[in-house]
């Protein structure tokens, strides 16, 4: 969305879960093409920018310490979630995009003492990226406290003396209490069962001197969120709405969306769960916005640009998962 509102097309999307096609499908016309790990990078249409977001939760620090506490691996040797980055890589390595912008948690940069970071690192720049990286907060843009890394990257061969800078961040001009519906279902407020869970769940973990708990937004005094998860459909713990003469309650999928920078006008096509899946899962829109003005501005000076090219035709014969174009004419908007 943002480097299209800036006069990028996107030309092939990849993403295997259903349930996030169907929303991208109701946005944006289209169907994704499925799971990268089996897509040639060499069917993959040429392109100026690669923008990507491996899975974080090999890599986080919640992540980490669950996996950990269940005997499994994490990082790269999570095979199904790990070396996603490497499909990043070989896209790279075969279609040499001008530039690319990556998107991932704060635990990246410090991950297995730092190892991690380092791999990343090496692998971009001996692909021939000039690589800068910043951690941001996305509190600067929606009443949320989210800090991801970005690292942007651009080829050295076409911007040898680059110094690319990310942009001033801007003043939050909304607090959660400005995103809120005016009306919201009963269906929201946390049930009398689950509710006395949650403080006993925290009142356990503090008298251990752990951090777990419930975040409890008080709408008088609070301005912003705890970072908004992947988990958020399963009890709705680490942000909850404080409310008068009754339990507390979850953000709707609406407000989650409005917590991510989505417009209004973003369609919601699927279950609750399922939407609180996608919006913990995706990335700040302004954050992206904002660095993708910097990256497009930094192109523009070395008198590069971004041409348009015939979108996925001569991909959609060699890829299986290709579907159409559709209007979902079955599904009323």
């Amino acid at each position: 969305m943002p480097f299209e509102k800036l006069g990028g097309e996107c030309i092939f999307t990849s993403e295997w879960d259903k349930y996030c096609q169907i929303t991208y499908q109701f946005n944006f016309w289209e169907k994704p093409f499925g799971d990268i790990t089996k897509i040639d990078e060499k069917d993959i249409p040429d392109h100026d920018i690669l923008i990507a977001g491996f899975p974080c939760q090999p890599f986080s620090i919640a992540g980490v310490s669950k996996k950990n506490s269940l005997g499994l691996e994490h990082g790269f040797k999570d095979k199904k979630q790990g070396n996603l980055f490497f499909d990043v890589a070989r896209i790279l390595k075969e279609k040499k995009p001008k530039a690319f912008l990556l998107e991932n948690v704060k635990n990246l940069k410090s991950h297995d003492k730092g190892k991690t970071f380092k791999i990343i690192e090496q692998t971009l720049l001996g692909l021939g990226y000039n690589l800068f990286y910043k951690i941001i907060d996305a509190a600067d843009f929606v009443p949320q406290h989210r800090e991801r890394i970005l690292i942007a990257g651009f080829r050295r061969d076409i911007f040898p003396d680059i110094d690319f800078e990310f942009p001033v961040l801007l003043k939050r001009k909304k607090n959660i209490a400005d995103i809120l519906e005016k009306k919201v279902d009963a269906k929201y407020t946390l049930s009398d069962k689950l509710w006395k869970y949650l403080q006993k769940h925290a009142e356990k973990h503090k008298k251990m001197g752990n951090g777990f708990g419930f975040g409890l937004i008080d709408l008088k005094k609070d301005k912003t969120t705890r970072t908004l998860s992947a988990r958020y459909y399963k009890d709705g713990s680490e942000i909850l709405i404080k409310q008068e003469g009754k339990n507390p309650r979850r953000l709707t999928p609406r407000e989650c969306a409005r917590l991510m920078g989505f417009p209004d006008n973003f369609k919601i096509p699927v279950s609750d769960n399922q939407a609180y899946k996608q919006f913990g899962n995706a990335v700040v829109v302004p954050v992206i916005e904002t660095v993708a003005g910097e990256m497009i501005k930094t192109i523009n000076s070395y008198g590069q640009t971004i041409k348009k090219t015939e979108k996925l035709e001569h991909v959609k014969n060699k890829i299986k998962e290709y579907q159409p174009r559709t209007y979902c004419p079955e599904v009323p908007f």
